[in-house]
């Protein structure tokens, strides 16, 4: 009940121990409008419940607990250990070793991790992310401490670090979650961990890595309730959503979305596949991994090891009936040929290339043994995509609570559409550089990441400096 009790607590931030205390009451769980209230009293003070429905918004519902085991609760969830910087003060920091920390015995590490202060200190990490918006968490080792980092809006924050003394231990619960090996310690790992916070499903991700001083750990948190964007609701401008909305009602072609990683390509696709998606025609998906699972279409993670690649899964896909194909990434040249055969065929493909811009998307196929001439007409349209922070509306960038003093709460996309056209296909036959196709582009009316990002600057979206900083 604990953990539960511990996802609702930062929903009702301005509840205290001692308020808890003196009605006799402690929040349970909010779900469908409805916040249960826990009492040990025949009649709890109308205020107090009043006062959680107003903090709430929903309606309060009772039920009697146990006097003791709820004051014990109201303590754990609402004082001052309700945290994780909380529990790290509890425990209290020990000295920084002078030399490397000395080895633990297996036993005594599995005893650790699974010690109360430990689990909810793990706990507590992940529900802070969750409620800070990071998208990942990095726990990384060193000679005298365990740093831990939250990314939020694509730019990694610091965070409440364990005490050194249990840095291992910490390191060792989250194994444990995510099913790994915490015997090994000298070859990377990687794991899964699912969980429920009141009625969001968060998928983790665990991967570890040996460094100099123990192991190094990234959560990559992956929230269903934030996975699924509509088409229009992804920061296009209005022309560009309306070019781009009709490359991907072509029957068949290669629709591609470029970018660096964190870039929200896979979003973009995923709002694509909702765009099309009415119940006539199949959709297949090949992952790696699958982020969020998508109704109605069946999505398949790759898995190397057992023979399961881009291009053989592609491959299969093809013996399936498809109408529309996802592949989560062009990577290599077999994928990409199978890629454009399935184009030339009659489907429409959907994937992603790891390039700085859209044209360089056409020249990165060229590079992969793709021949000018099936490039030019298999490939409908190709959208680059950056994330720039937005300004907090809170404080207008100042810094404050909300935004975490740095001025920005929130992403907002900025989008470079490259729609194939009649100069662009002669060009790429002619063997043209990426300048040269970028320049026929612009030409056809494409508007650059850059001048994208102009227009959010002009309208108090972002500043300046935070366009440059992503289109560098």
């Amino acid at each position: 009940m604990i953990d539960e009790l511990a996802t609702l607590a930062p929903v009702l931030p301005a509840l205290t121990a001692a308020f808890l205390e003196h009605h006799g009451v402690l929040p349970l769980a909010l779900r469908d409008g409805v916040l249960r209230v826990a009492t040990w009293r025949e009649s709890p003070s109308q205020q107090a419940l009043d006062d959680l429905a107003l903090l709430s918004g929903a309606r309060v519902a009772l039920e009697r607990g146990d006097e003791a085991a709820l004051r014990r609760a109201i303590h754990r969830v609402y004082g001052p250990e309700a945290t994780a910087q909380g529990v790290i003060d509890a425990l209290g920091a020990a000295p920084r070793p002078d030399g490397p920390a000395p080895a633990r015995a297996l036993d005594d590490l599995v005893a650790q991790a699974n010690e109360a202060p430990v689990v909810r200190l793990v706990n507590l990490l992940i529900l802070e992310a969750l409620q800070a918006r990071a998208s990942d968490v990095h726990l990384e080792s060193y000679a005298g401490e365990l740093r831990v980092r939250y990314r939020i809006d694509g730019v990694l924050q610091d965070a409440p670090s364990p005490p050194v003394q249990l840095a291992a231990a910490v390191v060792s619960r989250l194994k444990i979650m995510a099913e790994l090996d915490i015997a090994e310690r000298r070859v990377p790992q990687d794991g899964r961990v699912r969980l429920r916070l009141q009625d969001r499903g968060v998928d983790v991700r665990v991967s570890t890595v040996p460094a100099l001083h123990g192991e190094s750990v990234v959560l990559r948190l992956l929230d269903a309730s934030r996975g699924r964007i509509a088409l229009d609701a992804l920061g296009m401008s209005g022309d560009t959503l309306a070019r781009f909305q009709a490359a991907i009602a072509r029957p068949h072609g290669i629709v591609l979305a470029t970018g660096p990683t964190g870039s929200g390509k896979t979003t973009t696709l995923y709002a694509v596949v909702a765009a099309l998606r009415t119940g006539r025609e199949k959709i297949l998906a090949v992952e790696d991994p699958v982020e969020y699972e998508l109704p109605g279409v069946p999505q398949i993670p790759v898995h190397e090891k057992a023979g399961v690649t881009f291009a053989s899964a592609l491959r299969a896909m093809l013996r399936q009936d498809p109408d529309i194909m996802l592949v989560g990434e062009i990577r290599d040249g077999e994928t990409a040929a199978v890629a454009t055969q399935a184009a030339l065929t009659g489907h429409l493909v959907l994937s992603t290339l790891h390039t700085n811009d859209a044209a360089g998307a056409l020249t990165r196929l060229r590079e992969l043994g793709v021949e000018p001439y099936l490039i030019a007409s298999t490939v409908e349209a190709v959208l680059a995509q950056r994330l720039v922070r937005t300004l907090c509306t809170a404080c207008t960038g100042r810094g404050c609570d909300a935004c975490r003093s740095t001025g920005y709460h929130g992403r907002a996309g900025i989008h470079e559409l490259l729609v194939m056209s009649d100069p662009l296909r002669a060009a790429l036959q002619d063997g043209a550089d990426t300048t040269s196709l970028r320049r026929i582009a612009c030409e056809d009316g494409m508007r650059t990441l850059r001048e994208e990002g102009e227009l959010l600057v002009a309208t108090g979206v972002t500043l300046r400096a935070e366009v440059l900083r992503v289109t560098a």
